[in-house]
């Protein structure tokens, strides 16, 4: 698969000049590159804020939906979201909108011991909670969350082949059988749409906040669920799970996401190996569950 190519640098002197001309009052603060993810470059301003701007056009919409539905679903969520405090539209200078968010002091999931994620586990089953609510009619459409599993073999096939994994033949077995659960037959509820670890954030011991809400939108919260192999170990799985009334159909469905979405993490090993990692552990949770 083709790793997407940023189609916009966003350089310091870029992202200051944005800043001087939206939001001057921001614009002389310290400046740090975050860094730059499949979709959006982010530098941290001053000691408190993060402005994030899209690199590839297919991304731009994404930001729209939190500046739009962050502040919407915020309030009624039990730890912290980046809701946008600034917002900058396209000009002449950058063609699409951009976010200024808050900067929080804490460290991606990923980064943590997976056997201490258990400790936090039910925090974030509490997020979904709060979250998986009827959406509104006018939720953002996303056409690769919270819909049926079963249409994703082939492009599971696909990558699997790519990928050239020694478990492939199990991994599709094991999927086929998940998939094959009965369908989520609710309402759409709100989803965060990529709740991975890396999306986690957590300070001494506790869930921070849950950032990267670009592919919130609304369906079965079954692709939600499946961070629970993403994330989380069997005791912090069995913490997680403890929480949240879903049926096994529900449960089943979320592993088979999970097995989706591990593979796909682990298409760009050489440019996100961080994501390539968070795959390979879901991959081997799934497996052993």
């Amino acid at each position: 698969m083709v790793h997407p190519i940023p189609e916009i640098e966003v350089t310091e002197s870029l992202a200051r000049t944005l800043l001087r001309e939206q939001h001057p009052d921001l614009a002389d603060l310290p400046l740090t590159w975050s860094g730059t993810g499949w979709d959006n470059a982010l530098w941290r301003v001053g000691e408190d804020l993060a402005a994030r701007f899209p690199v590839r056009e297919l991304a731009a919409p994404l930001v729209v939906h939190e500046q739009r539905w962050l502040p919407v679903l915020a309030p009624r969520l039990p730890v912290d979201v980046p809701v946008p405090v600034r917002v900058g539209t396209p000009s002449g200078t950058y063609p699409w909108a951009w976010s200024v968010v808050p900067w929080f002091d804490a460290v991606a999931a990923h980064r943590t011991p997976v056997a201490g994620r258990a400790a936090w586990a039910p925090q974030l089953a509490d997020v979904f909670v709060a979250l998986h609510r009827p959406a509104a009619d006018d939720a953002p459409v996303n056409p690769f969350r919270g819909v049926p599993i079963g249409p994703r073999e082939q492009p599971l096939r696909d990558r699997l082949e790519q990928l050239d994994l020694a478990d492939a033949d199990r991994i599709l077995e094991r999927w086929r059988d998940l998939a094959a659960a009965p369908p989520w037959d609710g309402p759409a509820l709100w989803l965060h749409g990529d709740p991975h670890p890396a999306n986690l954030l957590v300070h001494d011991g506790r869930l921070r906040a849950v950032i990267d809400f670009g592919d919130v939108t609304s369906g079965d919260p079954a692709s939600d669920l499946s961070t629970a192999w993403l994330t989380f170990d069997a005791e912090g799985r069995e913490a997680f799970r403890e929480r949240l009334a879903h049926d096994d159909a529900t449960w089943r469905r979320a592993q088979a996401w999970a097995l989706h979405m591990a593979v796909v993490l682990q298409m760009h090993p050489v440019d996100h190996p961080t994501l390539a990692e968070i795959g390979r552990h879901g991959i081997g949770q799934v497996l052993a569950d």
